[in-house]
């Protein structure tokens, strides 16, 4: 031990012990750990749910996608479920919708799909609707699924092939 501080006392000035560290170097610790956080975050939750096999939060969405129509609606739902971009489609029947397109007020009838998918899955999803909907601007918007029956989040997981 006598050899470690002999060593330090060359390296440091006379009468000096080890330096503190300034609050420069607190701060740029404390905003390190910020920024980390939402990483070391998701590489835990991956981990407990690998040890656990529970659901991580977000990785599964419901895309909500409007249809001028029924036979828009199960054509588009069917394609969906043809290229595995979907575990499953619902098709809500027709609701009252008011907007505004082009500077002026619009009111249909439109029919909405439900579906679940990967979040990972739901730009690839979004890209394929556009390119297949009659829609000027299809409204795909999503939302991560956040908890819910573990056994049914399992079979969407199995359900749709990752990336």
């Amino acid at each position: 031990m006598e050899g470690l501080s002999q060593r330090w006392s060359l390296l440091l000035p006379p009468g000096q012990g080890c330096p503190r560290p300034g609050r420069g170097t607190l701060v740029l610790v404390l905003t390190l750990s910020l920024l980390m956080y939402p990483v070391l975050r998701g590489f835990a939750l991956q981990l407990h749910s690998a040890f656990t096999g529970s659901y991580i939060p977000g990785t599964l969405s419901i895309a909500f996608i409007s249809c001028l129509n029924q036979q828009i609606a199960k054509d588009i739902a069917r394609a969906i479920m043809d290229k595995k971009l979907a575990a499953y489609v619902n098709i809500l029947p027709k609701s009252l919708a008011l907007y505004f397109w082009k500077g002026e007020l619009e009111e249909s009838t439109e029919i909405l799909l439900l579906v679940q998918t990967r979040t990972s899955k739901i730009s690839e999803l979004s890209n394929y609707v556009r390119s297949i909907h009659p829609f000027e601007i299809p409204e795909i918007i999503s939302l991560p699924i956040d908890q819910g029956n573990p056994l049914y989040l399992k079979w969407i997981e199995e359900s749709v092939p990752q990336d």
